[in-house]
């Protein structure tokens, strides 16, 4: 019999005893659960026989293996139960072969290399051994099947990793997009069909995937250096002189001697500050200073109220780690009665992870990248972004998949870090 199909045969049981017997019959053994019996029950008078009929339907499934079945139907009569019997018979089942493959993804991208699954059921009813043959248009791809060869039972699964990679980078431009296909062998199979002189009677459809080569620097890495050459030569330009100007002047006004209301007895200048100026009330000049200049430190000095400083420079790093398939956020407080100027930061995805980043200042969304876009990043503002007290710098990151780092093995979490510069002050009162 060939799994899938129906075959009948028959079964003729006689009453040799002298009373009227009813006889119940049902199939007994391997074949029971495909097997049936019309009618199930007879009646017969002595010296009497009737034939039934057993129809055999093996489903199409690993289930059932291939070879030699033996099928029995048990004949209970009803008056002399003592006297069952049971005759046997033997079915062979024919081999069939079926695999069902399935590679995953169906699109992968990547600088120079790709890795895929390979998923294969053997849904036949004996073993076999299945190997994997890649072809591509050309000959820009090159790849590597661990492990090259399955050894699957009936109603086995399994899964077998496929490398691809590519020699040569794209640097500018739009993505490559390599399609390529990977053909099924089933061993079992082909021997059967040299050994019969037929074709294979089972021809498994190539499984098509691509490889999706994206450039190293992507467009909007371009347009953004271009947008910092451009700060560059304008600060360089323009504002760098106007704030050296402004700063010259500034240091002019402070050296230059301020002249003081009313004369001073005898000709000499009385002085005008009553803080600690440099001045000494005589009108001589002490250290350069002219007379009677106060200082900044006492009530007439341009001090008062306000910040108390420029600030200074400071950084914060946030470390961010996370499994696949998560999300974690990583952030700085700004503390109390400061303000924070960012001017700088640095994101590192030493790893190559694969997912998303989000950065924020406070509730400003600054950027979102993707990881397989970058390893290091920088930006930095000619014009500090400000961050009030007990703002946040975050990072918040989704892991789709942790990379491989320098050391060749695959990590097992996603991990960047993010650096924060710029300068610290204190909040004016």
């Amino acid at each position: 019999m060939t799994p899938g199909g129906t075959a009948t045969t028959s079964l003729t049981v006689r009453n040799d005893s002298d009373i009227v017997e009813a006889y119940t019959l049902e199939v007994v053994g391997d074949c029971a659960p495909w097997a049936t019996v019309e009618p199930a029950r007879i009646s017969l008078y002595p010296g009497t026989s009737e034939t039934v009929t057993i129809t055999l339907a093996p489903p199409r499934s690993p289930e059932v293996r291939a070879g030699d079945v033996p099928l029995g139907v048990r004949v209970l009569p009803a008056e002399h139960p003592e006297s069952v019997t049971v005759p046997e018979t033997t079915v062979h089942i024919e081999e069939f072969h079926e695999l069902r493959t399935e590679i995953l993804p169906r699109r992968r991208r990547g600088w120079l290399r790709g890795r895929y699954r390979l998923a294969v059921r053997n849904e036949g009813n004996t073993p076999t051994r299945v190997s994997f043959r890649p072809e591509q248009a050309g000959e820009e791809l090159r790849f590597g099947f661990v492990p090259a060869e399955l050894e699957l039972a009936p109603g086995e699964s399994a899964e077998t990793r496929l490398r691809v990679r590519i020699g040569k980078p794209v640097w500018f431009g739009k993505p490559a997009v390599w399609p390529f296909t990977v053909h099924t062998t089933d061993g079992a199979a082909e021997a059967e069909a040299e050994a019969s002189a037929r074709p294979a009677t089972y021809v498994r459809p190539p499984l098509e995937a691509e490889f999706v080569q994206i450039p190293i620097f992507p467009k909007w890495l371009l347009a953004l250096l271009a947008a910092i050459l451009a700060l560059l030569l304008a600060w360089f330009a323009l504002v760098r002189p106007a704030v050296r100007s402004a700063a010259r002047q500034a240091a002019d006004e402070v050296v230059q001697p301020r002249p003081t209301p009313g004369g001073g007895k005898n000709g000499q200048s009385p002085g005008t500050g009553n803080g600690t100026g440099t001045g000494d009330g005589t009108g001589k000049e002490q250290g350069g200073s002219g007379p009677g200049v106060p200082s900044g430190g006492g009530p007439g000095g341009p001090g008062g109220t306000g910040t108390s400083g420029g600030g200074e420079q400071s950084s914060a790093t946030i470390d961010v780690q996370t499994s696949g398939g998560q999300a974690k956020t990583g952030s700085y407080t700004v503390p109390q009665g400061k303000v924070f100027g960012v001017t700088d930061i640095v994101v590192a995805n030493f790893q190559g992870d694969e997912g998303v980043m989000t950065i924020s200042f406070g509730d400003r969304k600054i950027t979102t990248i993707a990881l397989e876009t970058f390893r290091n990043q920088d930006y930095h503002w000619v014009t500090p972004i400000e961050i009030p007290a007990n703002a946040t710098v975050t990072a918040n990151v989704t892991c789709a998949k942790p990379g491989t780092p320098a050391t060749g093995r695959q990590a097992q979490q996603c991990h960047e870090v993010l650096n924060v510069s710029g300068v610290l002050a204190n909040v004016a009162q």
